[in-house]
């Protein structure tokens, strides 16, 4: 066989090659094969060396024609198949703009923060200004200043959760650290009381720890506000009205109040506050436990040797003082049974509110 039959047989050959490449892939591999350094075209071109002067023209014209006819080949194909490749594309990627959109929940504050700010709100209302504190407390703010003595149970490790300075010298620590995470708020209390003369009327609202086992009414991390008043004249009176108007502002005004004795150690006398329950109007249910009330916060007038810690004068002012949770008033306003549903970040429940 003559170069020139072998010419014309390999451009037919190409040319059926690229009729039936289906993909760009396919395409790409036939142009390799043939055209490639190590194609079959490009070793046929390599031999025409060994033809005679008067064969090697016309034989180069030939090669020269059949390798731009087969690069023409495989461009338009190329294009084709680009063509289909791109309508193939199109069509899967299309997007029916006649389609509702996809409705995307915007976020929003947690339960937990929205009631704290209508207590502080309320609060803030009635004259009262917000303070806040260090979450790592010393053992003399959180306990001693408050009259606390030394065996009350508040302090044993079960219930308070201790820190360790486990650097230096300080490595080892013989028996109760002085140092813990706050168990209330009132610490911020004490703060205000060494650093500002009465009057006073500040709110403190803020995290807490109690090493308690999450149950449903019990968290070791929950948010607490607490209050306090020292000017001249206060009255167990004030107390009440305050905190019957608080009662009324987060719950309604057709809610009732009733207090309690019972017994704190930084105030005296003390009461616990219990709020008439919303579901069966103090009749008494399930909910209730038959009772008709709810309890809610503590409070009472702070005790006279409170003051002296931060050099108050007792024979001058009265105040009193109130602590009450977030997370307690959150599950009383909306029926909530478990506390620890606030925390467990179910978007089911968070959405409802």
């Amino acid at each position: 066989m003559s170069i020139t039959d072998e010419l014309g047989a390999l451009r037919d050959e190409v040319l059926s090659a690229v009729a039936v490449a289906a993909t760009l892939n396919d395409l790409d591999a036939v142009r390799v094969a043939y055209l490639g350094k190590k194609g079959s075209l490009t070793g046929v071109l390599r031999g025409l060396g060994s033809l005679s002067a008067e064969e090697r023209p016309a034989a180069g014209k030939i090669a020269n024609e059949v390798r731009v006819c087969l690069e023409e080949a495989i461009s338009a194909k190329r294009e084709a198949l680009a063509s289909v490749d791109l309508a193939r594309r199109i069509e899967s990627e299309v997007v029916d703009v006649t389609l509702p959109g996809r409705r995307r929940m915007p976020g929003k504050q947690h339960v937990i923060n929205e009631v704290l700010d209508e207590i502080v709100d309320t609060f803030v209302g009635l004259g009262f200004s917000i303070a806040e504190g260090p979450e790592v407390e010393l053992d003399y703010y959180n306990f001693t200043a408050l009259n606390h003595p030394a065996d009350h149970p508040a302090r044993a490790l079960q219930d308070t959760f201790y820190v360790r300075d486990l650097s230096g010298d300080r490595a080892v620590v013989e028996g109760e650290s002085d140092v813990l995470l706050r168990t209330h708020t009132s610490p911020v209390q004490v703060h205000v009381m060494e650093n500002q003369k009465p009057p006073i009327y500040v709110l403190a609202p803020g995290k807490v720890y109690r090493r308690d086992v999450a149950d449903p009414s019990h968290l070791p991390q929950f948010t607490q506000v607490e209050g306090i008043v020292i000017d001249e004249g206060i009255t167990f009176g004030d107390l009440k009205g305050i905190l019957e108007h608080f009662v009324k502002q987060i719950f309604g005004e057709e809610r009732k109040v009733r207090l309690r004795p019972h017994f704190f150690p930084f105030t005296e006398p003390s009461a616990e506050v219990d709020v008439s329950c919303g579901i069966c109007g103090g009749k008494g249910c399930r909910s209730c436990g038959g009772e008709g009330w709810l309890e809610i916060l503590g409070c009472g007038m702070v005790d006279p040797n409170v003051f002296g810690y931060p050099g108050i004068d007792p024979e001058r002012y009265t105040g009193f003082a109130f602590g009450v949770g977030a997370e307690r008033v959150a599950a009383l306003k909306y029926g909530i049974p478990d506390l620890r549903l606030f925390i467990e970040g179910d978007m089911r429940f968070l959405r409802q509110f």
